[in-house]
């Protein structure tokens, strides 16, 4: 008999649970109408790497 592998199953309830709470931010996002968090405006210039 096989020996269960409790790391494989331990990272699938890990990715479950993110994708679960990831899920619920995005209804909840919606519900409020905001953008997500990682959309940045592309008509602004990059900022420069250091003042001058």
């Amino acid at each position: 008999m096989a020996k269960p592998n409790y790391s494989f199953e331990k990272r699938q309830r890990e990715i479950a649970k993110k994708k679960q709470k990831d899920e619920k931010a995005a209804r909840k996002r919606d519900a409020r109408g905001d953008k997500a968090p990682d959309a940045t405006d592309a008509s602004a210039p990059p900022a420069p790497d250091r003042p001058a």
